[in-house]
This record gives C-alpha cells, sequence and structure tokens, in this order.
C-alpha cells in the first residue's frame, strides 16, 4: 500500500508532493477508497496488477487492441481499445513501435479528477482503477488529468462515455486468467504482472526476451 506520511514540510513543499491526489483527497478524508488515516497519514490501495510491455518484441499487428474491444464491447474496434499501438513507420528500430496502456498509477490523477466517483479504486477487484460508465457524465476530466501522452483514458464517442483499461476486471464479453491482449499477443510482448513497476518512463517498458530471441529458429512461444 502506497502513502504519504505528514512531516515538517513547507506548505509549498506539501501541496507539491501532494501531485495527483488532490486537495479534495485531503479535506475530504476519502478518495475511491483512500483513508485519512488517524495519524494523518494518507493511504491509496496499490492495485493487485499491472500490464507491462516489451516494445522491440511487437510487431505492430494490433492483436491485442481488437481483441481488448472485443472483450469489453463485444465488437473488433480498433477506436475502442484500451491498450495502445503507435507505430510511426518513419522511425528506425525499436523506436517504430510503442504500446502505451495504463499504468494503474500509484496515486491515479483520473480518479481524483472524476466529480461523480465512476472513475475509481475497484477495492474488489484487486484496487484495479476502473471507471463505472453508468455513472460517467461525459465530463472528460480524467482524460485530460491524465499524465501522460497520449492520455491512457479513452473516450467512446459511440457510447459518449470515458473508458479505461480495467485489466478485464470488468470485460462483459472475457472471463479469462489474465487479461486479453496478454493471452492473444503472438510475440508474447506484453505480461501481466503482480509486482510494481518502477515509477519512471520506462518502468512499464520491461525486456521479455529470453536467451533464444533473434536466432533462425526463435518463435514467439519460446521467447
Amino acid at each position: 500500500m502506497a502513502e504519504f506520511v505528514k512531516t515538517d514540510y513547507s506548505r509549498r513543499a506539501f501541496l507539491t508532493g501532494l501531485g495527483g491526489i488532490g486537495l479534495g483527497a485531503v479535506f475530504g478524508g476519502v478518495l475511491g477508497g483512500n483513508l485519512l488515516k488517524p495519524d494523518r497519514a494518507i493511504a491509496i490501495p496499490a492495485s493487485e496488477g499491472y500490464i507491462v510491455v516489451d516494445t522491440d518484441k511487437c510487431a505492430a499487428c494490433n492483436s491485442c487492441m481488437m481483441a481488448c474491444s472485443l472483450a469489453h464491447e463485444g465488437n473488433v474496434s480498433l477506436s475502442n481499445a484500451r491498450i495502445q499501438v503507435v507505430r510511426d513507420v518513419f522511425a528506425d528500430f525499436p523506436n517504430d513501435i510503442v504500446q502505451q496502456q495504463c499504468r494503474q498509477c500509484a496515486y491515479p490523477a483520473c480518479v481524483d479528477a472524476c466529480p461523480t466517483g465512476a472513475n475509481h479504486i475497484d477495492t474488489a477487484a484487486g484496487n484495479v482503477r476502473r471507471i463505472d460508465q453508468a455513472k460517467c457524465i461525459g465530463c472528460q476530466r480524467c482524460i485530460a488529468a491524465c499524465p501522460f501522452t497520449p492520455s491512457r483514458v479513452q473516450w467512446n464517442a459511440k457510447e459518449k462515455h470515458a473508458q479505461k483499461c480495467d485489466l478485464c476486471k470488468g470485460a462483459a464479453h472475457w472471463d479469462g486468467p489474465e487479461p486479453a491482449c496478454v493471452t492473444i499477443c503472438p510475440m508474447k510482448a506484453i505480461k501481466y504482472v503482480r509486482e510494481v513497476p518502477t515509477q519512471s518512463d520506462s518502468g512499464y517498458h520491461v525486456n521479455l526476451k529470453t536467451d533464444k530471441w533473434g536466432q533462425a529458429n526463435w518463435t514467439p512461444s519460446l521467447g
């Protein structure tokens, strides 16, 4: 469980340190399951799962995007995929393909920005940061609040609500042991882990290659 412990910080340092938590969590005491404890430490339960990727192995086949939309929406739509694969055909390997997915942030700015509680921490589903679409009013504050570009929260233009990766915890058409994108990826370039990745720009991009990767007889199932 991640937490901030109040010490003798200056007012400026205190406000800066709050970052994505926001003042509402401080004065309200609750942020989607976060607790203002008696010792004045603000505790936010860490997600029990994360998606990490190896962009070197990605073939930009978009299988993960198709599987994601099919698992959640019941139809194949790259626009509704909650994992995004971006390819720059003018760039050189390995910088030509980038996989972008929700980080299940320790201090989720998208959750803090939601005025209705639709974007929340689901403690019953392993503390995944997810959106209750029935409560979403379409204000798109969570999309704007996401600190990453592009935003890891997407706008569903057809149904007029925000949506994001929920590790398939709320996927109506998927009941696998791991997220659909992980299961479907033919290159094994996506992995579901339970350890908190390093909180840096590269922390969610890891090396998923085995010692067989790059060999002439290599197949995705082996490396």
